[in-house]
Order: C-alpha cells, then structure tokens, then sequence
C-alpha cells in the first residue's frame, strides 16, 4: 500500500546531488542554521557566548538576518514580540550557564503569553556532561532542569545527527497550540566538529490542530442558542488563533456583549456597540458578567488580573474553549472545550441556530460603561487621561506598541483602544520588568512597514537602556515613550497604600535624553500638553527615538471592591 507521504520523502536529482557531494568545511553549526532556514526562519536573535561559537560562525554561511542584543533576556524579549507579530517560531541562539540563565524571565513571559521562540543553546563539551568533573566554564549540573519548569518542551542534542530532527520536533512543539517557547541544547563540540552530513534541504513540519470535539461544540451551541443574557470574554487566545472575525460574527449573531482581556486586546472592536471594552477590573463590568446566564470564555484561563482578582463568580453556566490543557477549568466549572479559539468559533458558528435579536442587549453595555466612567471620573484622574489619550491621538491605527509594567500600562490594559488584533502587547503575562522596548525592537525587526512603540517607566527603562545600541545598530523604526516619575511609581502607590510610606522605590536615575543622544538616538523632553505632537512627530520619522515624559501619574482606585 503506497500512501501519499510516502512520495514526498523521496530526494530528488538535486538533493541527491547536493546531498551526495556536500560542501567542506561545514560544521554542527551549519546544521542548526541550515535546519532553522529549511523551516523557514529568516531571522534570529541572541548574543555570542564562548561555546555557541560555532553556530554564529555558521551563521556567516547563511542567508539568516542576525539581531544582535545586548543582554540575553532583552534578545528573549525581541524574539518574543517577533513571534507574537509573524506568529511564526522565532530562533533565539543564546550561550552556556550565565548567558543561557539570564534569558529565563523573557521565556517565562514567553511561556505565559503563549509566544512561539525557538531557544537554540549551548552546553560545555560532551565528555563534561553529568556535572563538575572537568570544572567548565559556565557549567551547570544540570542545565535543561533549569528550563524544564519553564518552557513548554526540552530537547536534548548528543551527536550531529539528531540537530535537524531535534531542531523540527521542537519547531513542532513551539506552534502547536497553545504556542510556547522551547528549548534545544547542543554541547560545544557538536557544533564546532566538521560534518559529512549533507546539508539540510527539507524541514517541513506540520503542527498539530486542535479542533473542538463535535459533542461539546452541541451542548454549547444549545446553552448559546437558549440563552436569555449571554455575554463573552474573549482572550488572548483570539487574538493568537487570528479569530476576531469570527468572534465578531458569534457576538452578533447571539446578541452577546463582550468584554476583552488585558491579553486580548484588539479581539473585539472598542466602539462596537456589542463592547464592554476592557474593564475587567471593574465591579461594574464583573456584575454584568456574573449576571449573565450562559458566559463563554474563549482563549482565557480566567486568571488573576482577568477575574477581577479571583472575585468573579458567575451564577449562570460557564462554556470555556481554551488550547491550554492546564489553564481548563482551572478557576472556574465549566463546559470545557480544549480547543483552539478559531476552530471552535468556527465550529459553533455553524452549529448555533437562530435566536430572537434582542435590542435591549446594546443598551445595557451603554448602562455598564456609563458606570464605569463615572466611577473614573469621580476620581479626578484628568491628567492620566489626557496622557493615554495623547498616546492614542500620536500612534498611527495600525502600528504595534509594547508595554512596560507602569502605571500608564496599567491604564492601557483596561482604557486604550487598541484599534486592531495583535498590535497592543505586554509582559502582563508574567509580569516582568524590561519588556517593552526590546519587544519593540524585536517586532519592528518582523515588520519594517509600522512604526513601533514602546512605553516604559523609568525603572523598567534603566532594565533595557543598552538596547539602544541595538536601535541604532539596525536602525529599528521604534519610539521608545519614557513616563519618567523618578522611581517605581506603581510599586510606591502600592506600598504607600499598604504600610503608609515606601521603601526602596525612588531612583535617581540618568538624564534619558543625553543617554539616548549619547547612543545616536534623537531624544526629546516632553510635557502633557506636547506629548501628542513630539510623539507623533517622533513616531513619524524614520529610526529610532526616545520622547521622555516627566510625570507622576496615580493609578485608578480598586475596583475589584463592592
């Protein structure tokens, strides 16, 4: 019996002949480039190290584009947003021991964010594996233990065979849904050796889908199909699968409001009249959820900061279609359907009948929100305001921004209107300091045709002030927003709110104009009332740029209290 993979498998002429008569001097390193660009890579990111050397130089053999950074959890951080951006795996090439370890917090924010990075390490030589018996430089007892609680899968390279397939399976693993990041570990003298191994030509690998199971999908069409009050959260998972069409589509079709995410920003257009935007925070917004008989959850484990702090609890029926295994039923029963966002939209698409329209839907989203500003307007947070919006009015429609973990992101998450899927980011996934700008980088690295910006306070910025070498060095087309409030603002509110005074949160920090200017960076210094002129007109010109912005700005009260 011939079955059709069957005839794909076999070489033709020109991979004989290719493979038969290999160029010379091709190392283990050629292998992993060659792997990386047989699946299709065309860039990479990371920083040389001592036992990596080979697969740089190997990369001096190929057609990939190099991104150079200059701390390794900033490299994970750019090939992070790359990934998050083309939705493809994004290699990152990262050195033994220190360099490796220093990049574990930008996989962690991988991990949780559902990013696809393809790590690509390297381990001291063979004959020291097992730990401490020839006292190695950068050597671990145990250096895949270190990343084994954090990426989604490890792959282990012993001898120069295994790196094309080792390569692929984790190319595999890392766009299966959910996305993640994964780790390949190759010691130093694998890379360094010569190989006679032909070179790598084919490296098609296809990822598994995850489609709904047909029985489930026919309980939550009948629940959304009789519903009274339906509602939806929708997640970051929409916005990874690329189904906010089909999320707008269910919506309309049940009469459902919306909330998004912090993560799913962009999933569902902010001035629909179906939206309850973002203020997941809000008792508001989650008494209106609790309110509603049948609750789908599509792409979200309904987390912390998406449960109103774990203080959400729904009384009708819960449907939750989530790809992560773990995150089902995790914090809420529910009907759950392990399945990706767009199969399952998809699916219940075509399975949901007609239900009676109900006009009535539309005004009490307008009631919510009515609510919700009021309550901000109470506070007297104008300046806040003004700023989010002069962010707003400066970024062009269609242009990523990446966000630190500051105040005026904490605003972001729940009042910017993102405009579109996939274009507003954050480390909201761990919550890492340090994302935004070399995030930046890394998605004006996939997409050259947007301007990009990244916002930091002060001290996320001081994470990330050496990248400003990159900047340069690539000529990447980022403005970099520093809200300069002389410390950690959010972590000072939050202190003076707990203990009555702060401790350790003020930082005497650089002048970040002359830093940039230092770099070859233009940079400027901004005032509320001219942010959105500077911003635009920075954000305008080709290259990167700084725009620093001295502010203190306060964070809106709690809203997770009745």
């Amino acid at each position: 019996m011939t079955h059709d993979h069957d005839l794909v498998l076999r070489p033709t002429a020109a991979q004989t002949e290719a493979a038969l008569n290999p160029p010379p001097g091709r190392t283990g390193g050629d292998l992993v480039v060659e792997s990386l660009a047989g699946l299709g890579a065309t860039t990479v990111f990371g920083l040389p190290g001592q036992h990596a050397l080979g697969v740089f130089d190997a990369l001096r053999r190929s057609d990939l584009r190099y991104i150079g950074l200059r701390v390794e959890n900033n490299a994970g951080f750019a090939a992070d947003a790359y990934g998050r951006i083309t939705g493809e795996a994004a290699p990152l090439l990262l050195s033994t021991g220190p360099g490796a370890l220093t990049a574990l917090a930008a996989l962690q924010e991988a991990r949780a964010a559902s990013a696809p990075v393809l790590a690509v390490c390297s381990q001291v030589p063979t004959a020291g594996l097992g730990g401490g018996r020839h006292g190695h430089l950068h050597e671990l007892p145990d250096q895949a233990a270190s990343f084994r609680g954090v990426v989604k899968s490890v792959h282990t390279v012993r001898t120069q065979s295994q790196i094309p397939s080792a390569i692929a399976e984790a190319w595999t693993s890392a766009l299966t849904v959910p996305h993640g990041p994964v780790w390949v570990e190759i010691p130093q003298d694998v890379l360094l050796a010569e190989t006679s191994i032909p070179v790598v030509t084919g490296g098609d690998t296809f990822p598994e889908e995850l489609p709904p199971r047909p029985e489930l999908t026919a309980v939550a069409a009948d629940l959304l199909t009789r519903a009274e009050r339906p509602a939806i959260i929708a997640g970051g998972g929409v916005v990874r699968a690329d189904a906010a069409r089909k999320l707008r589509q269910l919506a309309e079709l049940i009469q459902a409001p919306v909330v998004t995410t912090y993560g799913g920003k962009g999933a569902f257009p902010w001035t629909h009249p179906l939206s309850l935007q973002s203020w997941v925070e809000d008792r508001h917004t989650t008494d209106f959820l609790e309110d509603a008989d049948v609750l789908l959850v599509i792409g979200s484990g309904l987390g912390e900061l998406s449960s109103n702090y774990h203080t959400f609890t729904p009384r009708g029926r819960v449907i939750q279609i989530e790809a992560d295994l773990g995150k089902l039923e995790s914090n809420h029963p529910a009907l759950g359907i392990h399945a990706d966002a767009r199969l399952a939209l998809q699916a219940l698409l075509e399975t949901v009948g007609e239900r009676r329209t109900d006009p009535a839907a539309a005004e009490r989203v307008r009631e919510v929100l009515d609510k919700v500003r009021a309550r901000i307007t109470a506070q007297e947070l104008t300046l806040e305001q003004d700023v989010l919006a002069a962010v707003r009015q400066a970024l062009p429609s269609r242009a990523p921004s990446f966000w630190d973990m500051t105040i005026l992101a904490y605003w972001a998450w729940a009042a910017f209107d993102a405009k579109a899927p996939n274009t507003m980011h954050s480390a909201q996934g761990a919550g890492g300091l340090g994302y935004a700008f070399p995030a930046a980088l890394g998605a004006a690295a996939a997409d050259p045709t947007h301007p990009v910006l990244a916002v930091s306070g002060d001290g996320g910025a001081l994470y990330s002030v050496a990248e400003l070498a990159t900047a340069r060095q690539y000529d990447l087309n980022v403005t970099w927003l520093i809200v300069d409030d002389g410390g950690y603002g959010i972590l000072r509110e939050y202190m003076t709110d707990a203990f009555g005074q702060p401790t350790g949160t003020d930082l005497p920090g650089p002048d970040f104009v002359a830093l940039a200017e230092s770099f070859g960076v233009p940079g400027v210094r901004t005032s509320p009332r001219t942010l959105a002129a500077d911003l635009a007109e920075a954000l305008a010109a080709p290259g990167p740029s700084v725009v620093v912005l001295p502010a203190v700005l306060r964070m809106f009260a709690p809203t997770h209290l009745g």
